[in-house]
């Protein structure tokens, strides 16, 4: 995903991003988009990782300065970004199923207080989950930063959690699908309008002399925790207080 051939084969395909749309003035904004997620917590609440983040928003500065006539990247709030764990459900999915299934929030979190349980009874690690940037991805309607785990123990940790949350059968009868094909990233922006006339080779090979400036550069994020969040769009993530979360080791 990172390498020049992607770039080029990936910016063929690319497609404005229907969660932000253009106000009357011409400055797109973040549309509706509400559901529910499993996240690492984002920047704003993670001073832990902040060296990691601070590093992430100047790549995402070097994004916006691309050398190209026309940059189609609508930024995200750097104080948003954040490591996705495990999508859980959103939009129609998420409106439908709070119409049919009486007092939703209150069985999801209910659920999760038990997932996560059962993952701390079953899972005995003292090992830190550490992952690091890898590099550039371009996805179809957004722009971000691989990660690939520090070590076999970052791995399987996400993994057995991934695995007890799909399969766990309260939770899909609450309209969680399984979802076991995981691509580790964190989005820095999603695409604009994009022109008739853009450069496409250029925009891939601007991507690709960036992201050479980085290749010896991978900062690491410990992921410390785990937590429910609902979000309205793609710039809000929150919780309350006694919503479920899961603490993981940290190496001292």
């Amino acid at each position: 995903m990172t390498l020049p051939e992607a770039y080029k084969s990936q910016i063929q395909h690319i497609q404005e991003s229907t969660k932000f749309q253009p106000t009357p003035e011409g400055i797109r904004q973040a549309a509706p988009f509400p559901g529910y997620t499993i996240i690492a917590p984002p920047w704003e609440d993670d001073s832990y990782n902040s060296a990691f983040y601070k590093q992430l928003q100047d790549y995402q500065q070097q994004l916006l300065q691309l050398s190209i006539p026309y940059n189609p990247i609508v930024p995200l709030p750097a104080k948003s970004f954040h490591f996705t764990l495990a999508d859980l459900i959103w939009e129609s999915n998420f409106l439908d199923a709070c119409q049919q299934i009486p007092d939703y929030d209150h069985k999801l979190q209910s659920c999760f207080r038990d997932i996560f349980q059962q993952y701390q009874q079953s899972i005995n690690s003292e090992h830190s989950i550490r992952w690091q940037m890898l590099g550039l991805m371009v996805m179809p309607r957004a722009v971000g930063v691989c990660l690939i785990p520090k070590d076999e123990s970052s791995y399987q940790q996400i993994i057995s959690l991934r695995r007890i949350i799909y399969q766990n059968p309260q939770l899909m009868a609450l309209g969680i699908e399984q979802q076991y094909y995981f691509t580790a990233h964190i989005t820095l922006g999603y695409f604009g309008e994009i022109p008739g006339d853009l450069d496409r080779d250029r925009f891939s090979s601007v991507l690709s002399q960036l992201n050479k400036k980085w290749i010896l550069d991978f900062p690491e994020i410990t992921v410390k925790r785990a937590e429910l969040r609902k979000f309205d769009n793609m710039i809000q993530y929150y919780r309350q207080p006694d919503w479920p979360s899961l603490d993981f080791s940290v190496d001292s």
